[in-house]
């Protein structure tokens, strides 16, 4: 057998298919399949515990069909570790790095076993020394120097085979488990959530099973959400440049597996038992009636810019799987919007392939019921503008299995041209941050009159209308998991990051925050009063906006970050829900629990047409009418009174604008909500007309009217500064 280098020839694998990708198990034999389409050889590497160390066995992958290498290997069982090794030119400028010293990830991998050790030789190229954490603007354009011939191998994590069976019982891949109308998610990070949770058993806190235990399930339950949003759990590793400080990247956006569930979350092992794991929670979550959607991360890997780590695709295709520009610079030709240093092509065909591959089996096989999209215009782009009838959508939008699943874009990256709120095509929702801004804005009262907090209260119709789109196209939230949490954004004027080591640098400045008169915790009463009635009021109106609610996991018990706004590489207490009762805001949670409740039981409360402002049928009410603290109608000298920052929205249930399945007119209670943002007390006369004549309170924040009260049309009542009250009609 020939020789290269003086050493022997690995065996040879049988030929094997080109398809599938990745690893695919039989009796028979393991096939492997990868795109590597410019390489001109690629081995299979098998790696086995021999005697208490690793021992790895590399086989020559002979077959290359249409860019794919691929060969079988019989005797390659699930849980089996591997990788691939890929030798061709060194032409950084024109997007060819192959190395073979480098051990790379199979893009396809069901599952990943180990860690990066940041200290090891897995840079392409021989690397300055003096390249670290902060020379990010540096990295994109300094020259990548001569090929590195160390061996990456003891420094990488390893693919494994998986095995995909797995008993779902009735649990279908794909049905509509809860309409968009009815849909209330809540946002919450997989380990995060149950990491300190005294009733989930301490080896299974922080887990796929912990997030599956009877104690998270009740609590999601008994708290009114439809649906979780799982931070990123596609296999994650952290930049290399965090890694040395002794930070993580906790939040999971650096992604470099898109099928693997992130091994670290599992209590059963990472040998593939992750992917039962995975499973089994989502079938015990179906169980109790909650969907999963993941937050996917696409627009770009953990290879990070050309000066990055090479883990997977970089060693593969770079030119394939990174956008690029021509700059003149060797080394320094990717395209980045996402600010992490690349951004997937997803125009490119074999980008494209894998990204629909990828949600297709998290759909398929993982039976998740959506996926929320991580900066979605960088994933749109065709060349480098944003193109929303370009080939990722379009893809999307007429797959047979995705089109039928929920589909959330962030509809902004990092770019200029990038921020396409609003703008997104039929089915896609958006996170609309213009809601989270004019609600904030509102309450802290610094918002210039009531013109744009009713446009968010009703459904956003000056964004999503125009295109046939429905009110829960817009994704309402007050927070997410990039900011501030809702007890920070009352107690900090000012961001605190000292603790993610960028000397308060990270972290946007625009927080709308107001921290009620002392920043940062006190112990003064009244400061601490207000902060929780202004953190109720938030989760109230989020929770009885039209739209979809989306809640950060923690807001409704008072958890917080000590003033962090971007605490992405805090993996402990900052960012851990703290579930001890000693300080939990349990009179928010109650608010929130009873808001959300109001909104399942009643439908005009969450109704799935955009109300008109006129009578569904003759002589009828207006289905929606805004109320001056005067009892009358809104008069358009009062839409533009900037001083104004009191008013009532009353919403008509009988009959509502939706029909029944079988056209039927439907009826609900009607419901009159009323907001005070001013700072000092003041009165609301109650409208007087002919179709309601008294109410019952159901859910307040002022504490002169509390839940039970009966009120009468005509009545003029007291309100309390900054507060909140939803009354019925009996």
């Amino acid at each position: 057998m020939s020789t290269r280098d003086g050493e022997p020839e690995p065996p040879l694998a049988w030929p094997g298919s080109h398809y599938p990708l990745g690893a695919t198990w039989s009796p028979e034999s393991t096939n492997f399949a990868v795109y590597a389409p410019q390489a001109t050889r690629v081995e299979l590497c098998l790696f086995e515990d021999v005697s208490g160390r690793e021992v790895e066995t590399r086989l020559l992958l002979t077959e290359k069909t249409l860019g794919v290498w691929h060969g079988a290997v019989p005797g390659a069982s699930p849980g089996q570790r591997y990788g691939f090794r890929a030798d061709g030119p060194w032409e950084p400028a024109r997007g060819r790095v192959f190395n073979s010293a480098k051990l790379l990830l199979d893009p396809y991998a069901r599952a990943v076993s180990g860690e990066v050790d940041p200290t090891g030789p897995i840079y392409g190229y021989r690397r300055h020394a003096s390249l670290g954490r902060g020379d990010h603007d540096r990295l994109r354009t300094a020259q990548r120097g001569p090929r590195d011939h160390d061996d990456s191998a003891p420094y990488v994590p390893r693919s494994v085979v998986v095995r995909d069976t797995f008993d779902w019982g009735d649990d279908e891949r794909v049905r509509p488990r809860t309409s968009w109308a009815d849909t209330v998610i809540y946002e919450l990070h997989v380990k995060g959530f149950t990491r300190l949770h005294p009733e989930v058993p301490e080896a299974l806190r922080g887990t796929y099973t912990g997030l599956a235990s009877d104690a998270a399930v009740h609590y999601l339950k008994d708290l009114g959400v439809t649906c979780v949003e799982l931070l990123p759990v596609q296999e994650f590793v952290p930049e290399p440049d965090l890694a040395r400080v002794g930070l993580t990247n906790y939040w999971g956006y650096s992604s470099i597996g898109f099928f693997a569930p992130h091994h670290a979350y599992s209590s059963s092992g990472d040998l593939g038992q992750q992917v039962t794991e995975f499973k089994a929670m989502v079938k015990r979550l179906h169980a109790a009636g909650l969907e999963v959607i993941l937050d996917v991360v696409y627009n770009h890997t953990a290879e990070g810019s050309p000066l990055g780590p090479t883990l997977s695709f970089r060693g593969l295709d770079d030119a394939g799987y990174y956008k690029h520009v021509d700059t003149g610079h060797d080394g320094a030709t990717y395209f980045d919007v996402t600010g992490c240093g690349n951004t997937l092509d997803a125009g490119h065909p074999a980008a494209l392939r894998l990204v629909l591959d990828s949600l297709r089996y998290w759909v398929s096989e993982m039976h998740v019921d959506g996926f929320r999209f991580d900066l979605a215009p960088a994933l749109t782009r065709t060349g480098h503008r944003v193109d929303l009838a370009g080939p990722f959508l379009t893809a999307v939008n007429q797959d047979p299995v995705l089109r039928h699943v929920k589909l959330v874009a962030e509809p902004w990256d990092a770019s200029m041209d990038g921020y396409q709120v609003g703008r997104f095509p039929p089915p896609w929702c958006e996170w609309n941050d213009r809601y989270r801004d004019t609600v904030r804005d509102f309450w802290r009262l610094q918002s210039h009159g009531i013109r744009d907090v009713a446009s968010r209260l009703s459904g956003s119709s000056d964004l999503y209308a125009d295109d046939g789109r429905s009110p829960y196209a817009s994704v309402n939230f007050v927070t997410a998991h990039d900011g501030f949490t809702l007890r920070d954004l009352v107690s900090y004027d000012c961001k605190h990051n000292e603790g993610n080591l960028e000397d308060n640098r990270d972290g946007t400045d625009d927080n709308r925050s107001w921290n009620c008169g002392a920043e940062g915790e006190t112990d003064r009463p009244a400061v601490r009063a207000l902060r929780r009635r202004q953190a109720a009021n938030l989760l109230a109106t989020l929770c009885l906006s039209a739209g979809v609610p989306m809640i950060t996991a923690g807001d409704e018990r008072g958890r917080t970050q000590r003033g962090n706004n971007n605490a992405y590489a805090q993996d402990n207490e900052i960012s851990w829900l703290d579930w001890r009762p000693d300080d939990a805001w349990l009179d928010v949670y109650d608010v929130a629990r009873t808001a959300l409740r109001l909104r399942r039981e009643h439908p005009a409360l969450r109704q799935r047409h955009f109300l008109a402002g006129r009578p569904t049928v003759d002589g009828g009410p207006k289905d929606l009418a805004w109320v001056h603290p005067d009892g009358r109608e809104m008069s358009e000298v009062d839409w533009f009174d900037d001083r104004l920052h009191t008013f009532g929205m009353f919403v008509s249930g009988d009959p509502l604008r939706g029909r029944g399945p079988r056209g039927e007119r439907l009826s609900d209670k009607s419901f009159l909500l009323w907001f005070n943002a001013q700072a000092e007390p003041g009165k609301v006369k109650l409208p007087r007309n002919e179709w309601v004549a008294a109410g019952e309170v159901v859910l307040s924040t002022d504490s002169g009217h509390p839940v039970g009260e009966r009120v009468s049309a005509g009545e003029v009542i007291d309100v309390e500064p900054r507060s909140l009250i939803v009354i019925r009609e009996l």
